[in-house]
């Protein structure tokens, strides 16, 4: 059995004056990608130089102006790592790096030696301070921690007083989750002030989600409540660094947004220790998504994902939010469906919003154009089998044509599985444009009759024809050419047909245009109805195409 009773509930926020639940997403936060230090150090294969030269290049090509590169101190690698991005001057002045380093003196000495010749460059400073690390890891009581804090605030202080370049402090508690408020910002204030903090010379405060504990309205309590009780807070820069035990780390750093924080720390999908950092993507095309500016250059998520894989090594699950190669896709009939009714409502009436069901965001605006919208198998309908012959073919089904077609499809899937768009196209082709036996259609000729005869018939059609190869041939009248080819095959076949619907439409533009022509055929003595098509360069041609094709579904050639 489930042994739940060995766990218990981690304390909420007692915090009724919160604001964050009315307040809206409005603007993007500043990002800070950790992908080089808290993604790669949960890598199984750990990026190697020239793979985090290329990830540091390209996390600027996305925009992002503050990216964490590691731990210099703590290991070599990471220190001649960064040395290469000073000595070869690959840090745009726009974009600021950011060091990792523990409150030890050996340590801040040996960063200040890492970044030496940088212009502009962020050291962020930690320690844990929550309740169960401060019993059972360090045995420290609350001022221990704080000295541990304050004197490394001192010492990163000090140096950047010698320090050429600009020098930013960032404080975290780790483990804030785990902490309580009132000496989070006991810490925290000790650390500000220590620093000397200013709006002009401000301090990034960022209290990480080390652990998901609770829910994500709990973390944005704990955001809002440190944020409102903050001294001087113009002088703060306010950041989050989510983690996702819970599954919820994108969820906490929303909120936390709405909570106050102004910054977000996180990395590309959300690579980092056990279930992962917070995905920075997934925010932004959140944001995106709602008309809100994500600030990074994120339109080719297929390039994204291709440098990613290469230098992290690992793929990006099919169902990743936005990313995925299966989020854009539609299994379901019913979504199918809406989905091609919603693309066409959108066409037809030129809206300038992107409003499509079960598509929060038009896959072409994020580089997903040539992929497929929706895929076939033996759980779609109708609705999708005709977007595929829409929007890949240019073939507008009649609505009464969409079940039809689907049956065919559908008995091909639960044969052999998912169909591909080339897949239906081909049994589109064998079912309707080339049902071509027993009776062929070879040449038309269609005279004019208006004014030459006292006849109700005003045109006159020559078919010629083959039936199982023995050339053919007859002549008939009818109200138009259709209604008299009808005619004349109903004398030539002995069969009783009806026209019960026809429909056409363009197939492309231009001096080479075809038409696609369908014709809906009852036959009256057994009750059978079907669709055929016809296509042709000549609108007539392939109507009469469309009705030998439904002469030949129904079977009438047989007799």
């Amino acid at each position: 059995m489930l042994n739940y009773k060995r766990y218990r509930k981690n304390p909420v926020v007692v915090y009724p004056e919160r604001q964050w639940p009315e307040k809206e997403i409005e603007k993007a936060p500043v990002w800070c990608s950790v992908d080089l230090r808290d993604g790669n150090q949960a890598l199984i294969d750990p990026m190697i130089v020239s793979e985090k030269i290329e990830m540091f290049q390209y996390l600027i090509k996305l925009g992002f102006k503050e990216i964490e590169i590691g731990f210099p101190a703590a290991s070599q690698i990471e220190y001649d790592f960064l040395r290469q991005l000073i000595e070869r001057k690959m840090i745009p002045d726009d974009v600021c790096v950011q060091v990792l380093t523990q409150c030890r003196e050996e340590l801040i000495e040996r960063t200040f030696e890492s970044i030496e010749g940088c212009k502009k460059a962020i050291v962020h400073i930690y320690n844990s301070t929550s309740t169960l690390q401060r019993d059972v890891v360090f045995g420290m009581e609350k001022k221990e921690i704080i000295d541990i804090a304050v004197k490394g605030t001192q010492m990163v202080k000090e140096r950047a007083a010698r320090f050429p370049g600009e020098i930013i402090l960032e404080y975290s508690p780790e483990s804030f989750t785990g902490t309580e408020l009132d000496f989070a910002l006991e810490i925290c204030t000790a650390v500000q002030e220590t620093w000397g903090a200013s709006k002009e010379n401000p301090i990034i405060i960022n209290l990480p989600s080390t652990v998901e504990m609770n829910t994500p309205n709990v973390y944005a309590d704990q955001i809002e409540w440190m944020n409102r009780h903050f001294q001087n807070r113009e002088s703060i820069i306010l950041s989050v660094h989510p983690h996702n035990d819970r599954g919820t780390g994108v969820a906490s750093a929303e909120l936390a947004m709405l909570a106050g924080a102004e910054r977000v720390e996180g990395t590309l999908f959300g690579n980092g220790e056990r279930t992962g950092n917070v995905d920075i993507l997934n925010i932004a095309y959140n944001m995106f998504s709602q008309g809100v500016d994500p600030e990074l250059n994120i339109e080719k998520v297929n390039e994204i994902i291709e440098i990613y894989e290469r230098c992290c090594k690992i793929p990006v699950h099919p169902r990743h939010p936005y990313a995925g190669k299966l989020v854009f896709t539609a299994f379901s009939g019913s979504h199918q469906d809406a989905i091609n009714k919603g693309v066409r409502a959108m066409k037809e009436r030129g809206s300038e919003h992107w409003q499509v069901p079960y598509l929060p965001i038009d896959p072409s605006d994020i580089g997903r154009e040539y992929e497929p919208i929706v895929r076939i198998n033996s759980q779609s309908g109708k609705g999708g089998v005709a977007f595929i012959m829409d929007t890949y073919f240019g073939f507008k089904l009649p609505k009464g044509m969409h079940r039809e077609f689907a049956d065919v499809i559908q008995a091909i899937s639960e044969a052999k599985g998912e169909v591909s768009p080339d897949e239906i196209m081909q049994a589109f082709r064998e079912e309707y444009l080339q049902k071509k036996e027993p009776i062929h259609f070879r040449r038309l000729r269609v005279d004019d009759l208006s004014g030459e005869t006292r006849s109700e018939f005003d045109t006159r059609v020559l078919v010629k024809y083959t039936n199982r190869g023995a050339e053919k041939a007859f002549e008939a009248v009818g109200n138009g050419p259709i209604d008299a080819v009808q005619r004349g095959l109903q004398v030539e076949l002995g069969a009783r047909i009806k026209i019960l619907d026809y429909e056409e439409h363009a197939l492309q533009s231009g001096s080479n245009s075809q038409a696609a022509a369908y014709i809906h055929l009852l036959d009256s003595d057994s009750g059978k109805v079907t669709y055929g098509v016809g296509v042709s360069s000549n609108i007539t041609r392939a109507s009469v195409r469309a009705i030998f094709s439904a002469v030949n579904r129904l079977g009438l050639g047989e007799r």
